[in-house]
């Protein structure tokens, strides 16, 4: 308890990341109560077309005279949810590679890091395009698999040496003497001293998953969410030549500007994090 109020302080007195904070629970709260409480449109209305922001479309309306904001507002749910995902699949399968193979050592160690070094030697957005294309997306969760494959490589090496590390400390060679079985050392004992890496870790990869999504979104490789900002802007160019300054730039700049924020919150409060978690910042 006394640990949680602390990290809380540590954020609170840090302007970037409380701002950071503020960012992340409010689209959070636009993600879980906003499509609750506005409607997304299903039918065309052409008659209002590509209308400016009024009283009425705060944020002006689409090429089909749908309301900007209300595709903004169900989007969020969808960017949210795919880029938790994402971070959790990611940080599943680094902390398995990772872990089992800091722990192990030997030829497992050897093996693995051979499987990490391919990894990260082929460039992930490519193969992101070709599995999205070989794979039929219609939900946040395959398309989070899909992100998450091929962008474990750089933090399964970063945990493999924070956990040969551990492996030298008092605790991890009392529990090989006690003869626990390696998963045991891995998940009970490493992964506790870890959570605070894997936390900063965490929201680092939600920020890298949006832009990862919505530049497959852009390319139009997964049209499988109309409302993802991505396909809003997908939409915006293709549909209605926002870039040659017709009046579908409030369509174009309202997903943009969500992506920007969004992106912030994140950067922004991560940094934080490293502050809270690390005594060596907070005396600085």
């Amino acid at each position: 308890m006394n640990s949680l109020k602390s990290f809380f302080k540590t954020i609170t007195g840090n302007k970037r990341a409380c701002f950071g904070l503020i960012l992340l629970v409010f689209f959070l709260a636009l993600a879980v109560i906003g499509p609750e409480v506005v409607p997304l449109p299903t039918k065309a209305n052409y008659l209002e077309r590509l209308k400016p922001p009024s009283w009425i479309h705060p944020l002006g309306t689409d090429y089909a005279g749908k309301d900007t904001l209300a595709q903004f507002i169900h989007g969020s749910r969808t960017v949210i949810l795919l880029s938790f995902f994402t971070a959790t699949f990611t940080i599943m399968i680094a902390f398995a590679i990772g872990g089992i193979s800091g722990a192990a050592g030997g030829r497992t160690d050897a093996v693995l890091m051979f499987i990490t070094n391919v990894i990260l030697t082929v460039p992930s957005f490519p193969i992101m395009m070709l599995l999205s294309m070989l794979i039929q997306i219609t939900n946040p969760v395959i398309f989070a698999v899909v992100l998450s494959m091929w962008s474990w490589g750089g933090l399964a090496r970063a945990l493999r040496s924070q956990i040969l590390s551990l492996k030298r400390r008092d605790f991890i060679e009392a529990s090989r003497v006690l003869g626990l079985s390696l998963f045991h050392i891995v998940f009970k004992e490493m992964l506790p001293n870890l959570a605070s890496y894997i936390a900063y870790h965490f929201i680092m990869i939600m920020k890298t998953a949006v832009t990862a999504s919505v530049g497959l979104m852009v390319l139009g490789l997964v049209p499988f969410s109309t409302t993802h900002w991505g396909m809003m802007l997908n939409l915006a160019m293709t549909s209605t030549a926002a870039l040659y300054g017709t009046n579908a730039l409030y369509y174009f700049l309202t997903p943009v500007s969500g992506i920007m924020l969004f992106q912030m919150g994140c950067l922004f409060f991560a940094s934080g994090m490293d502050e809270a978690f690390n005594p060596r910042l907070r005396a600085r």
